[in-house]
This record gives C-alpha cells, sequence and structure tokens, in this order.
C-alpha cells in the first residue's frame, strides 16, 4: 500500500511541474542607465576621496508621468517706490525741526545755549518763560506773537531782542528789574498790540509804536520826564492806558481820541486844565470813548476845574476837596 500511494503521489507532482508557465529571462535596457553595475561599486566608494575635496550634486528628481509641473508664480513687480515719505510733523506752530533758522518747536539757543522752547514752554505761536530766573530776554522762535516773561530778573530790554519778529502782538514783562529800555526796542514791530511793562524800574520810556491798543506801564519810576512830549498822540487805536504808581506830576497830553480808560492813581499830578480831556473852543464836543478816569491818590482838587470834564460821560474818580 505504501508504495502505491508514494508511486500516486510523484505521478501528481510530475504533472504540476509540467503545466507550470517558463520564465523568460528579463532583459534590462543599459541605454537607459548611464552607469553599469561595475560603476556602482565606485560610485559610492568615499574612501579615498579627501574631505576637502568631497562634492555633493544635489539634484531634483524629475516627476514619471505627463503631470504639469507646477512652477511658482513669478515674483511679483517691485512696486514703484512709494510717495515720497510722509515729511516731518509739522509743528503745532506750524514750522519743521528741519527748517533753518530754529523755527522748530525748541526754538533757537538762549545765552546758556538751552533751546527756547526747552527752558520755557512753547504752545502754537505763544512762549511762557515765566519764573524762570531769566536775566535777559531769551531768543524767540520768528513766529511768536505772544511773548510772557514775569517774574523774573530781566535788567535791560536791547533794541535787538525783539528783531525780525514780525508777527508779535503782545508782550508782557511784568514783574522784573528792567531798568533801561533801548530805544528802537518796541519801535519797529508792525503788529505789536498790547505791552505790559509793569513792576518794573523803569525811568524812561522809549517811542512806542503807533498800533497799541493796551498798554500798562504802572508802578515803575517814570517820574517827571519819564514820558516824552506827545507820546500817545498818534495811538489812534489805544483803548487802556495804566500809569499808577510811577511818580508822575501831570497828564499826558494830548491823548488819543479812542481811548477808554486812563488809570493815574497814585502819582504826584497836581492840577489840570481845561481842555485835558475837552475842547474849549468847541462846546458841542462830547468825548465818548473815555468812560474810566483814575485820579485818586493824587494831589489834585478836581473841583477846581468843573469845565474840564463837560464833554466827558463820566466824572473822573479823585478827591473833589
Amino acid at each position: 500500500m505504501k508504495m502505491l500511494a508514494r508511486l500516486v503521489l510523484g505521478l501528481v507532482i510530475f504533472n504540476a511541474a509540467g503545466t507550470a508557465p517558463t520564465l523568460e529571462p528579463i532583459n534590462y535596457d543599459s541605454e537607459t542607465y548611464d552607469a553599469t553595475l561595475e560603476d556602482l561599486d565606485n560610485l559610492y566608494n568615499y574612501e579615498n576621496i579627501p574631505i576637502g575635496q568631497a562634492e555633493i550634486e544635489i539634484a531634483t528628481v524629475m516627476p514619471s508621468g505627463n503631470r504639469e509641473l507646477l512652477t511658482p508664480p513669478p515674483p511679483p513687480e517691485e512696486a514703484e517706490e512709494e510717495e515720497e515719505e510722509e515729511s516731518t510733523p509739522r509743528l503745532i506752530d506750524g514750522s519743521s525741526p528741519q527748517e533753518p533758522e530754529f523755527t522748530g518747536v525748541l526754538g533757537p539757543h538762549t545765552n546758556e545755549d538751552f533751546p527756547t522752547c526747552l527752558l520755557c514752554t512753547c504752545i502754537s505761536t505763544t512762549v511762557y518763560c515765566d519764573d524762570h530766573e531769566l536775566d535777559a530776554i531769551p531768543a524767540l522762535p520768528k513766529n511768536t506773537a505772544y511773548f510772557y516773561s514775569r517774574f523774573n530778573r530781566i535788567k535791560k530790554i536791547h533794541k535787538n531782542d525783539f528783531a525780525s519778529l514780525n508777527d508779535l502782538r503782545r508782550i508782557d514783562l511784568t514783574s522784573n528789574l528792567i531798568s533801561e529800555i533801548d530805544e528802537d526796542a518796541f519801535r519797529k514791530l508792525p503788529h505789536l498790540r498790547e505791552l505790559v511793562l509793569r513792576d518794573n524800574k523803569i525811568r524812561q520810556l522809549p517811542e512806542l509804536p503807533n498800533t497799541l491798543t493796551f498798554i500798562d506801564i504802572s508802578n515803575n519810576r517814570l517820574g517827571r520826564k519819564g514820558i516824552k512830549q506827545e507820546a500817545f498822540k498818534d495811538m489812534y487805536d489805544l483803548h487802556h492806558l495804566y500809569l499808577t504808581d510811577n511818580n508822575l506830576d501831570h497828564i499826558p497830553l494830548p491823548l488819543p481820541e479812542n481811548l477808554r480808560a486812563l488809570h493815574l492813581q497814585n502819582n504826584n499830578i497836581l492840577e489840570m486844565h481845561e481842555d485835558t480831556f475837552c475842547n474849549v473852543k468847541n462846546l458841542t464836543y462830547i468825548r465818548k470813548a473815555l468812560e474810566d478816569i483814575r485820579l485818586d491818590g493824587n494831589p489834585i482838587n478836581l473841583s477846581k476845574t468843573p469845565q474840564a470834564y463837560m464833554c466827558l460821560p463820566r466824572l473822573p474818580i479823585g478827591s473833589l476837596v
């Protein structure tokens, strides 16, 4: 039995082997490859290559098939140069720190080599230098319109302190030590409207511009000859004139027609003429604007010259005895 089984198994195996497909040899197309099998051994042999001379070639693998290559879009063309960069922001006063002649926010340098607007405070066209122990007028930006330098130690006003400040409208030098003012210190300021020099030591008032509307020189030392003759005659727009506490012995005449307030209290005025305020040759003349006259604190008896007030809307304030 065993021999029969082996014989049958042998026949089955023989038939199976005869029906199996014949394997054909595989041919490689050597034209497709640049390197032969022999070259492969040398291709990756790095033993004999000096370290400094080794070169590594970096290549891009070519994708198979006919797929479209996705190439990156070309870099965008550089945009045209942007509009000129915005210039340095303009300052509150309309100037720029890059402009010449120190018209920027810090202003020109003072005698102590500090920028004026660093030492003082500049807001638009106004310069505040109050209470800084200044002994001279600081150099001011050319567009200064309002200048305050109160409670300092300024002793003299020079003719060039305000030179070329054509926009200057108000000067306030209250409570300094000013005793001397150059003759041309204010005269050439074309738009000066208000001048405040109270609480100083001024003995002589220089020539003033006719553009003034407000003058306060109270509490100084003008005395008998401190005000020039007809000093206010051509100031047609002068509305307020304050000359209290100056040891004046007369009222400075003639007074501008549009004057509204005249303060002369605490001086040494002894007399008044009938034509001080009125026109004795024209009894119908009325000075409507002058409503505030202060003569109290003077050794003058107002009742002695009643005709001097006939053209006024109000009587002066002062002693009637």
